[in-house]
């Protein structure tokens, strides 16, 4: 009976935890109001873009978990770029990790929130960059009509089948410039597997959306290995770094801010993280003074 009634009481401290946490973040975000409605398109309202932070507070427990600093830069990241976080539209997201970062001696770990863009977000980046007039990424489908060839004279075409399409083989992404210069790239479905395994670790996470949304997930990675040959400016380029990135401080141009990110220590916040893994998996070896540099992010 004592057991019994021990859980409980922890079951209700935690629950007044975290609702102290939301009701706090809440409150932040409610003050930086001032900051978002500078920093968002006219297109989109401060009240309506706050609306669906909290919106995707109350739904992701985990995100109010995370510390109001790593929160607040991933929101104002999103602000700034003027895309939707955690909306059905799929433009950008805020994931919360157990980020491991090294205080003096001691790794410790820091549940934060990291900034990733969308697919959507992506395509919307680079019409408004205005260089091109055409930006697409598409799914292949075992029965469809599909060839490309690469070389002096690169040819693409894709006539997706009306029906019985059957299970998807590949992706490709493709950008026609206004000037009329054009490039594609294709990956089969495994490449895609293969780029998510080496680069996203958090695709294991359930809040991931490698987890959630594979398919946007999948034309976003192709379309972003297209538009590295495309003639787009400076400014796009910054915004597409701020993919996959932990900011904790807020400045009137979060694109400038170096990301905080510790790549080889970080791990995707599950139900229950396995502590005793991520210490053997992803904590360097004695001695170590810095965690080896590698690449990360869900591209």
């Amino acid at each position: 009976m004592a057991n019994v009634k021990t859980g409980i009481v922890k079951a209700k401290t935690e629950a007044n935890v975290a609702q102290a946490q939301q009701a706090t973040l809440k409150a932040l975000l409610l003050k930086m109001q001032g900051q978002i409605a500078k920093a968002l398109p006219s297109v989109l309202t401060p009240e309506r873009y706050t609306r669906m932070v909290m919106t995707a507070l109350s739904t992701n427990p985990k995100l109010q978990q995370c510390t109001p600093e790593s929160f607040l830069g991933a929101v104002m990241q999103a602000a700034q770029l003027g895309v939707e976080p955690n909306t059905p539209l799929g433009q950008a997201y805020l994931i919360p990790y157990n980020n491991k970062k090294k205080i003096g001696k001691e790794w410790v770990t820091i549940p934060e929130v990291q900034f990733q863009l969308g697919y959507k977000g992506l395509l919307d980046l680079a019409y408004r960059s205005g260089e091109v007039s055409i930006v697409d990424a598409q799914a292949v489908h075992e029965n469809d009509f599909f060839e490309y060839e690469y070389g002096l004279e690169p040819k693409l075409t894709f006539k997706p089948s009306l029906t019985n399409r059957g299970a998807v083989i590949a992706y490709y992404a493709m950008f026609k410039t206004k000037a009329g210069g054009y490039n594609f790239t294709v990956m089969s479905k495994e490449d895609i597997i293969a780029h998510m395994n080496q680069y996203s670790q958090a695709s294991d996470s359930k809040y991931s959306p490698w987890n959630t949304n594979f398919d946007s997930m999948a034309k976003k990675t192709v379309l972003k290995q297209v538009l590295k040959y495309a003639p787009l400016k400076s400014d796009f380029v910054k915004e597409v770094a701020t993919d996959g990135t932990i900011k904790t401080d807020i400045q009137p141009n979060m694109m400038d801010m170096n990301d905080e990110t510790e790549p080889i220590n970080v791990t995707p916040v599950t139900e229950e993280p396995p502590v005793e893994e991520v210490q053997e998996e992803k904590m360097p070896a004695v001695g170590m003074e810095e965690p080896p540099e590698i690449p990360f992010g869900d591209d």
